[in-house]
């Protein structure tokens, strides 16, 4: 054997043969590496290619060697001493491929993991609800994932690369071995303190365990990031999904200092005058909560002269944008211009933003989330988050990210939040508290409701975030939930959520409540879907209340006259279309 052969020794840390050939094997022998010869090489990798027994993490990629022997000279530059390389996830024509390429002075380490249990789904790590209260007597728990084994005194490597699989006929970004590999090469590089990891896939990589802020090359299938050892410890002490809370339900607010920090607030109005009294009063419950920081909201050309200094009057800070079009959106319906919401991330000149949407009120201070990672949400339903609340770390290549797919990924709601549930699958659950939805299911008890009503009214507040799903408080009369009238809408009436949010709106300054007058079309769709109300005899009996709200005799257009309007009501003036905001998208 050459020196030069010497020095390119192949370790293959922690395995024995037949436990690199066969990883579900329980056979307990070690080597600490192998010399092999180029013959052995191809016949063993001929042996694993037929006959590893899971297929979730097979990848059927090629590697090119050139973009790897450039990778390796980026990284060989940035350092002294031997180069140290460790393998995850490459079958033994690979690594022998590897091998050929290294420098004289480098060393390569095949890590083994073994494979999580084959029962285990996506659904297990993201289930649809968990007892956050913990009013159980079994807590919360999430599935445990094998943690990558490495023999000691091979701990440390300048270079980590992993090599995933992409199964582009189903739904590859809720893959569980894909998850599996990526945390398992973060955790690699963490305990290393690596330079760089390199990851070899067709799909997209999670982008906020491996960020687009620490992305250094991509070139087809190669991605290769900075490593960033702390950061990624952080994360690696969350929940693998949203099984457990990122963050106890009852959180106390931490002591976390506003001055100096590149952070902010942030909402968005396209096409939607109807939302602007909604953010006002988003605004002012903000500052009620306590919370100093920038207000940031993003509006379109639709959006008033007059309206955009209402806006900025509330303590918003107006930024105008292009709209983005949802290639899936038809025609004027809710969604067509709702993938706007992905200007968040153009938002650079702040580190971290918090979104919140314009139809909800912040009743407790809740900066502490900007101290998380992105992203933080509650659950929505299945597997998936509700993007009302969520943090959010501005990156021009995250935005570049999320539209360069547009056209290839599907939404399951048809708007921003599906799309957003397709690139951000592994995301971490707060507390239901931190945007507490208005829906109150089919299957809810009496006390079940009784409760969710005493939390949406509590003084002091008992949430923190308060979501108002269906029609809206300000396009209904203040007197009840109008929500109440519609059929479709009534799993989001609550009256006492109501009462909430005029106590909030009753605290803004007299020049602002003018933006919270009812068009005309609106009131008399109100009357409209009253009687219709009155016509199905719904028992909650709302529809039989006289209206007060002093909104109904003032009038805030030209054209005044809403009873006459009334009589000519028609299939183009359904009550949907012109009282109706959409429920949170």
């Amino acid at each position: 054997m050459t020196d030069k052969t010497k020095a390119q020794k192949l370790k293959v840390v922690g395995v024995d043969e037949r436990r690199f050939l066969f990883p579900e094997s329980s056979s307990g022998r070690k080597l600490s590496s192998w010399n092999l010869a180029p013959s052995l090489f191809g016949d063993v990798a001929r042996i694993w290619q037929t006959t590893l027994a899971d297929p979730r993490y097979i990848s059927r990629l090629d590697v090119e060697s050139g973009q790897v022997s450039s990778t390796l000279a980026d990284i060989d530059c940035a350092r002294e001493g031997n180069l140290r390389i460790g393998l995850l996830n490459f079958n033994l024509s690979e690594v022998r491929s590897w091998e050929q390429t290294l420098p004289p002075h480098a060393e390569l380490s095949s890590v083994r993991l073994d494979h999580a249990d084959t029962n285990l789904t996506w659904e297990l790590l993201y289930p649809e609800w968990i007892d956050e209260e913990e009013e159980s007597a079994v807590a919360p728990a999430c599935p445990s994932l094998p943690q990558p084994r490495v023999k000691r005194g091979s701990e440390s490597f300048d270079l980590v690369a992993v090599k995933l699989p992409c199964d582009s006929s189903g739904r590859w970004s809720g893959d569980v071995a894909r998850l599996h590999l990526q945390l398992a090469a973060a955790k690699l590089a963490a305990a290393s303190a690596a330079l760089r990891v390199l990851l070899l896939t067709d799909c997209l990589p999670l982008p906020n365990l491996f960020t687009c802020r620490d992305l250094v090359r991509h070139e087809g299938n190669l991605w290769v990031y900075k490593s960033d050892p702390a950061t990624l410890e952080e994360k690696l002490r969350l929940p693998v999904g949203s099984c457990k809370l990122a963050i106890p339900y009852e959180a106390k607010v931490r002591t976390y200092t506003e001055a100096g920090k590149r952070e902010a607030y942030a909402t968005i109005l396209h096409s939607a005058e109807h939302y602007v009294c909604g953010a006002i009063a988003a605004a002012q419950s903000l500052r009620s909560s306590g919370s100093a920081r920038d207000l940031v909201i993003l509006v379109d050309k639709t959006i008033s002269r007059r309206d955009r200094g209402g806006l900025e009057a509330a303590g918003w800070k107006a930024r105008t944008i292009e709209r983005i079009r949802n290639p899936k959106g038809k025609r004027d319906a809710y969604n067509e211009w709702n993938y706007s919401k992905f200007r968040l991330w153009q938002l650079t000149d702040y580190d971290k933003v918090v979104f919140i949407d314009a139809d909800l009120l912040v009743l407790r201070n809740i900066g502490f989330l900007f101290a998380m990672p992105e992203v933080r949400a509650v659950g929505n339903n299945a597997t998936l988050f509700n993007s009302g609340v969520m943090v959010v770390a501005p990156s021009d290549f995250t935005f570049r990210l999320l539209m360069d797919h547009v056209d290839e990924l599907t939404s399951y709601n048809g708007g921003n939040q599906g799309y957003l549930n397709e690139i951000f699958t592994w995301w971490h659950r707060v507390p239901r508290n931190m945007n507490f939805l208005t829906h109150f299911w089919v299957g809810d008890t009496e006390r079940r409701k009784a409760k969710k009503n005493g939390l949406t009214e509590a003084d002091p507040p008992a949430l923190c975030v308060l979501h108002y799903l269906g029609l809206k408080p300000w396009l209904c009369f203040r007197d009840y939930d109008c929500n109440w009238n519609l059929q479709s809408y009534r799993g989001f009436a609550s009256d006492a959520a109501h009462a909430t949010w005029w106590r909030v709106h009753d605290t803004l300054p007299e020049n602002l409540e003018g933006f919270c007058l009812l068009p005309t079309k609106t009131k008399a769709s109100l009357e409209n879907i009253r009687r219709q109300a009155e016509k199905a005899k719904y028992p909650d009996g709302h529809w039989r209340q006289n209206i007060t709200d002093p909104r109904l005799g003032v009038c805030a257009e030209e054209f005044c006259y809403w009873e006459s309007m009334l009589l000519r009501w028609g299939e183009a003036n359904s009550p949907r279309v012109s009282a109706a905001s959409p429920p949170s998208s």
